[in-house]
């Protein structure tokens, strides 16, 4: 009996140890999510069990873009969110509902993840990365990362963003339809979805973001102020599980000192990201973001990001990424 005992205490302490969690039952989280691969970390995490050792039962609830996931979580109708920035989500950190946990995507180059794309009309007529001002771009909504990546190249190339057209159209699938249609000249957009249509002829691929801007956090999983103050042992939890999602995405597509390289676990993590985009693995394999293996946050970054909306008239509020990187949950990138 004594033995007996003895193992079940060994048990429980090298559970404990080992950041695994066994409740009675577990905990049901919604998390805000788009079905792009810069938010990889949640689907792994699921499909490898990781949320379930820590005693969560995770849901992924689906947006089309990343301002009403922000608003779900800000009014309680999700837990978490893992999304691009932009102008909404800075404004409602602002007023103190949103903690910045961890980071998702980030535009390195040699990883190939948004992409700017031109439509054959603009294209034939003469449109190049190089000749933005005077075009349509379309958006899903405006504030948005997408647009923060065009004001990037708009900064390095020297020209206001007033001379583009801005055109929000709600929705992925609606940009490209505009793109392929010849409605907009251009868009910012995940390339995944494009691929196919790349691939065909039917859009024009005018550059890399990850060449054009790089260097620059994309995306980004939060929580609510109210989960990070008051429910911080589940928020550590969910972390645990999703930076080993994080993990095991970085070890299968990028070497040890960040350049992009398939790992012996690329065959697995393709065909798991597949079917959680529902895009062929050799598709994924092109077009793989760059994702930080620990997660870490970029403060300078988010800095340049809210000065550059701020100047854009996008967003009012004076806010610092102090105010709502929760230090408490976030592991951060050491300034260069």
């Amino acid at each position: 009996m004594k033995r007996r005992m003895c193992s079940v205490l060994l048990g429980t302490v090298l559970a404990l140890a080992l950041g695994v969690v066994s409740p009675t039952r577990a905990e049901p989280i919604k998390i805000a999510i788009t079905k792009l691969l810069s938010y990889a970390p949640v689907p792994i995490a699921i499909e490898r069990g990781y949320f379930a050792k820590q005693g969560l039962d995770a849901q992924m609830v689906y947006f089309d873009s990343a301002e009403p996931m922000v608003v779900a979580l800000a009014s309680g109708d999700v837990d978490f969110g893992v999304s691009g920035l932009g102008a909404a989500f800075y404004t409602l950190a602002s007023q103190g509902r949103i903690q910045v946990i961890a980071s998702a995507s980030i535009e390195r180059q040699g990883f190939y993840n948004l992409v700017l794309l031109g439509s054959n009309k603009a294209f034939d007529a003469g449109l190049t990365a190089s000749t933005l001002p005077g075009h349509s771009l379309g958006m899903t909504q405006v504030g948005t990362s997408l647009q923060y990546s065009v004001g990037l190249i708009a900064e390095k190339n020297k020209f206001a963003m007033s001379t583009l057209t801005i055109r929000p159209l709600q929705s992925i699938p609606n940009v490209i339809t505009a793109l392929a249609g010849g409605q907009i000249d251009m868009a910012v957009l995940p390339a995944t979805p494009a691929l196919a249509l790349l691939d065909r002829g039917t859009i024009k691929n005018l550059g890399w973001i990850s060449d054009l801007a790089p260097g620059w956090m994309g995306a980004v999983a939060f929580t609510s102020t109210k989960a990070a103050d008051e429910r911080g042992e589940m928020v550590r939890r969910f972390l645990v599980a999703y930076r080993q999602g994080a993990h095991d995405y970085h070890a299968a597509f990028a070497t040890a000192d960040n350049k992009r390289q398939d790992g012996p676990d690329a065959p697995a993590m393709l065909e798991l990201l597949s079917k959680f985009t529902s895009i062929p693995a050799p598709m994924i394999d092109r077009a793989t973001p760059y994702l930080d293996s620990e997660s870490r946050v970029v403060l300078d970054d988010l800095a340049h990001q809210i000065a550059w909306y701020k100047s854009q008239n996008l967003m009012k509020a004076d806010l610092k990424p102090e105010q709502f990187v929760d230090k408490r949950y976030a592991k951060l990138m050491p300034a260069k």
